[in-house]
């Protein structure tokens, strides 16, 4: 896939055929989304080899940098693994340095030439970030200098270690960035400590609260759903739109969005239910849901753009390995959006279902992950936690016949218009 050649005499072999890409939300002290780190793997079907760590860097970098960085982070801060050959390499001319955070961990050996050579590279603008520390070692106080942030995991550092370690950072002036954040309690927690920044997925779990109500405005798109479906003739729908103000200018702003490609700007809700037919209207309305809380001081951007990329990315897995069955394609967005819905509304996904009439097939893939629709959400939460789950992609893709190149090419697809739907819909 991709042939690429650095100066480092090791790495004048490298050659990168098929990896797949996953990217990790970090959210700033609001929870609104600072930025992803970009996780390379390698993975074993197929050809693909790779005999270095630098082959890893070069290929994230390399393929990123080719299809646009703006597809795979938008608007967001873009943090890449690196190690000592890395930094030794010319690879990061592939790179904007205004959107990237290198990443070096702390084991890494900080030798005369890799301090001289990360000083060097601070100099002309790169930014570093120090992963996984959990002490004042002689090689975090060496590299430190040159790092701007500094990453301490929740799993491998003991509570009174992050206790004493964030308030000395603090004081050197660099930023915090606390990882596998799980739990809203440990969220919570490192607010305490000072943390900046938080890398986990405490914002995508569900938090079950018994007798949660929905909005009036979530209430007003569960209604126009269900009035979608039942196939309620365009004016009742219109009708139903404008009595809600807000619901009326959310979908307003989501018709006029890059990723719906209308020819001209839809001023008026008629035209938005004439052009955009029944089917488009039902996925709008989905993606609606996820909008809508913002409007009340919670964001919930990270929410919103992991569920539109799952909805993207099973409705294009869908299309690619059933390309004659264009259904199912909505089918799969539809699971992708639905899969989230119990953390959107704090209510066990068995009510949810019990409150929006889905197929069997649906219903099988967001309770039991069953099913053609359920592999492909399977395959789409494995990327998405790749560090906790990297073992259970390669069977699924198997499964699904489908080589990690065509896979990362979906993944861009679908990081793509999401950022698009979501950059606009907020």
């Amino acid at each position: 896939m991709i042939d690429l050649s650095v100066k480092d005499p090791a790495s004048r072999s490298l050659r990168v055929r098929e990896f797949y890409l996953g990217r990790q939300p970090i959210l700033d002290r609001n929870q609104a989304l600072f930025g992803y780190e970009l996780l390379f793997r390698n993975a074993p079907v197929g050809p693909a080899h790779i005999d270095t760590e630098l082959g890893a860097t070069a290929a994230v970098m390399a393929h990123a940098s080719q299809l646009g960085m703006e597809k795979v982070i938008g608007d967001a801060l873009g943090f890449v693994n690196v190690d000592a050959d890395a930094i030794m390499s010319d690879i990061f001319g592939f790179l904007p340095r205004e959107k990237v955070v290198l990443e070096v961990a702390e084991t890494m050996q900080p030798t005369p030439a890799v301090l001289a050579r990360m000083a060097d590279l601070h100099s002309h603008g790169f930014r570093f970030a120090l992963n996984d520390v959990s002490g004042e070692t002689a090689h975090v106080q060496s590299m430190l200098p040159m790092a701007e942030y500094v990453k301490m995991s929740m799993r491998g550092t003991p509570l009174d270690s992050l206790v004493k370690l964030a308030p000395r950072f603090k004081q050197e002036g660099k930023k915090l960035v606390a990882g596998k954040v799980e739990t809203r309690e440990e969220f919570k927690h490192c607010l305490e400590l000072g943390f900046d920044f938080f890398q986990g997925y405490y914002f995508a779990k569900p938090v079950i609260m018994s007798g949660k109500k929905l909005s009036p405005s979530q209430l007003a798109v569960m209604e126009l759903m269900t009035l979608v479906t039942s196939d309620a003739d365009n004016l009742e729908i219109e009708r139903a739109i404008k009595r809600d103000v807000s619901l009326a200018l959310n979908l307003l702003r989501l018709v006029n969005t890059p990723a719906v490609g209308a020819r001209q700007r839809i001023d008026s809700l008629s035209q938005a239910v004439t052009i955009l037919g029944r089917r488009q209207l039902q996925r709008w309305l989905q993606i609606m849901l996820y909008a809508e809380p913002s409007k009340r001081g919670h964001s919930m951007t990270p929410l919103l753009m992991l569920a539109t990329t799952r909805g993207r990315l099973l409705e294009l897995l869908a299309h690619k390995l059933r390309p004659h069955h264009r259904h199912d394609a909505d089918v799969a967005f539809t699971v992708g959006i639905m899969s989230l819905m119990d953390t959107l509304f704090g209510i066990p996904m068995t009510e949810i279902l019990n409150q929006i009439p889905v197929s069997d097939e649906v219903a099988d893939a967001l309770l039991e992950r069953g099913g053609f629709f359920g592999d492909l959400l399977r395959l789409a939460e494995c990327i998405e936690r790749l560090e906790d789950m990297e073992n259970e992609i390669v069977p699924t893709l198997r499964g699904l016949a489908m080589s990690t190149d065509e896979l990362v090419e979906l993944e861009m697809a679908a990081f793509e218009w999401s950022d698009n739907v979501v950059r606009y819909a907020l």
